[in-house]
């Protein structure tokens, strides 16, 4: 089958090429013709883990290519994907713009019948929107079916996500098109995960629905977390615990220094926005908000409290930049709002990322230092903040660490260390819901 995506970000290019794997002719369309150069030389404008070798082979195979001419790209697809960026507005609805701008360029162009996708994250009754534009701009008598498509890529793990989907979500009344994304989808559930069709606005409320439910699971489990340091309990027996209960579920319950990345925080916001507009008061999701804000500086407050609130002079290490291991993504990372504190309060930093750091210098420039590896960043610093969960942090040489730091002090938002094993090395360990290590 023929497809073009339109938006060549981490859900349009994941999109595209893991579409092409099963042997589709995907165009790829973005405006921004650098970026396409950049991919036509065979160059990925992002680090997704297992992306390259199936972008590289596509290519090579001509079942993948790229293009900054729309009329080109969406030309002789029979399906086209809009994914779009959706960022949230100043009052925190999310920004439809990108998504009908490009909806009202397509319907100009249309000659036969296309389903029109929208995989961006949208608010419910877009699809209702994208055909108002279509029937504004399209010929007379062009026929067409807008669908709402969502997506449920984890960064870090998309790929595999794409490939093997635990389901499918698609919102169409239109019997065409449901035929048409049946085909397309089949060749990624044959193992028997569902294909769920449903209508557009339900689709739309699906994929808010997840990421909002994941996202309260993220900050009850911060609010058990601070509640365990006041009564003197531990949050990983606790998650232990409660996880056991198929009920519940063991995923999302590790505590931390808040949610991040380019969906949550935006999709949270959106649908309390949504609520808001339909005269419904969203409360769990306010407070789910309120929570992740004071949670992002958890890590900070702990380190003040130490120092008995003079950074000034003090130098920290910093390890890991992106929101999340496995990327490349510092949108809303809490590292950024870590780094924004400790600057404000005198002190200064070195930081390591294996991905994240070229778009952290990108965003802030040299308002911190960037070490080439994870020990340079330790080199005379006065403590050790673990901020993203990579695996190369989880056993680290700790006489290695302690002969290049200038006190054996770690501050460590994702719990990485075991506590007896730190009190063996002799550290200062303070962690997020669990007994200080003195």
């Amino acid at each position: 089958m023929r497809i073009a995506v339109v938006g060549t970000g981490y859900v349009g290019l994941v999109t595209g090429t893991c579409l092409a794997e099963t042997g589709n002719e995907v165009v790829c369309v973005d405006i921004n013709e650098k970026k396409v150069e950049m991919m036509k030389a065979g160059q990925l404008p992002i680090y997704e883990p297992g992306l390259e070798l199936l972008f590289h082979r596509n290519i090579a195979q001509g079942r993948l290519s790229f293009t900054s001419n729309l009329s080109e790209g969406i030309g002789e697809a029979k399906i086209i994907f809009l994914a779009l960026p959706t960022p949230p507005g100043g009052d925190g609805a999310a920004d439809l713009s990108y998504v009908l701008g490009a909806a009202g360029d397509i319907a100009k162009l249309l000659t036969d019948y296309k389903v029109i996708v929208t995989k961006s994250t949208v608010p419910v009754g877009t699809a209702d929107k994208v055909t108002a534009v279509m029937q504004q701009h399209a010929a007379p008598g062009v026929e067409y079916a807008v669908v709402s498509n969502p997506e449920f890529l984890r960064e870090g793990v998309a790929v595999e996500d794409f490939m093997k989907p635990d389901r499918v979500v698609v919102g169409t009344s239109d019997e065409r098109a449901r035929k048409l994304m049946g085909e397309l989808y089949g060749p990624y559930v044959r193992q028997g995960n569902p294909i769920i069709f449903m209508d557009e606005r339900s689709s739309e409320l699906t994929k808010y629905a997840a990421n909002s439910f994941l996202a309260t699971k993220i900050s009850f489990m911060n609010e058990i977390a601070n509640m365990c340091e006041l009564v003197g309990a531990d949050v990983d027996m606790v998650r232990k615990g409660i996880g056991a209960d198929e009920r519940i579920g063991k995923r999302f319950l590790f505590a931390g220094i808040g949610y991040g990345g380019s969906c949550f925080p935006k999709d949270v916001q959106a649908l309390a926005k949504s609520a808001q507009e339909n005269r419904y008061d969203f409360k769990i999701l306010n407070s789910v908000m309120e929570v992740n804000e004071i949670q992002k500086t958890v890590l900070t407050e702990k380190v003040k409290k130490y120092y008995n609130g003079e950074l000034a002079g003090k130098h920290f290490a910093l390890w890991g930049l992106a929101f999340k291991p496995e990327t490349d993504d510092i949108r809303e990372a809490p590292a950024l709002y870590i780094i924004d504190a400790l600057v404000a309060a005198g002190a200064t930093v070195t930081a390591f990322d294996p991905e994240g750091m070229k778009n952290v210098e990108n965003l802030i420039g040299d308002k911190i230092k960037y070490a080439e590896n994870q020990y340079e960043a330790l080199e005379g610093a006065d403590a050790l903040l673990i901020v993203t969960e990579w695996s190369l942090f989880r056993t680290p040489d700790f006489n290695k660490v302690e002969s290049l730091l200038k006190a054996k002090v770690i501050f460590d938002g994702r719990n990485l260390y075991d506590l007896d094993k730190m009190i063996d090395c002799g550290f200062y360990y303070n962690s997020i819901g669990r007994k200080e290590v003195k």
